[in-house]
């Protein structure tokens, strides 16, 4: 590029929208501040109600104030408008009210006494069946186990005495071929 006079005054000869000031008077920042620090804030003018958002989403309808600045609107909270979190809430409130733990959040203390206590109730459970149960099954189930430990010894017996039957005759062979 050259950096001659000729150069720059030939651009501002061909652009002459470059050396004119805009008609519309724009405002600074510093007049902006000045504005809103001397403005106090008028309680007519507030957000948009509740009932008039929906009307807003279409860019047509927009509210503005008398300078021609656009009223700034609420947003909604998504946290207040979804049901499911409301009801969530709700239910936990409750719980807490009455004193019924939802998120099962026992100390280790408290769950081992409540195993100590379930294994106490079965025993006792078990106890009391046993108790109950009439002495005529009590005799017959003792002699059913006497039955069964006697078959069981009879037939251990039987196995060692042809054990020992055998190594006899073995021995017996052996020392008659001497």
């Amino acid at each position: 590029m050259d950096s001659s006079p000729e150069f720059g005054s030939s651009l501002f000869l061909h652009c002459p929208e470059l050396t004119k000031e805009n008609p519309v008077k724009d405002h600074t920042i510093e007049e902006l501040k000045l504005k809103l620090g001397n403005k106090e804030i008028d309680s007519d003018i507030d957000m948009i109600p509740e009932s008039q958002k929906a009307a807003l989403h279409s860019p047509a309808q927009q509210h503005f104030t008398q300078e021609g600045l656009i009223i700034p609107r609420k947003p909604g909270n998504p946290i207040l408008e979804n049901t499911d979190r409301q009801n969530l809430h709700r239910e936990l409130l409750f719980n807490q009210k009455i004193g019924k733990n939802v998120l099962n959040q026992k100390s280790e203390l408290q769950r081992a006494l409540e195993k100590h206590k379930d294994n106490v109730a079965r025993k006792e459970l078990d106890h009391h069946i046993s108790l109950q149960s009439h002495e005529l099954e009590k005799v017959l189930a003792d002699r059913i186990k006497r039955r069964q430990d006697a078959v069981v010894v009879e037939s251990d017996d039987k196995g060692l005495s042809k054990e020992f039957l055998e190594a006899r005759a073995k021995l017996r062979t052996r020392t008659e071929s001497k």
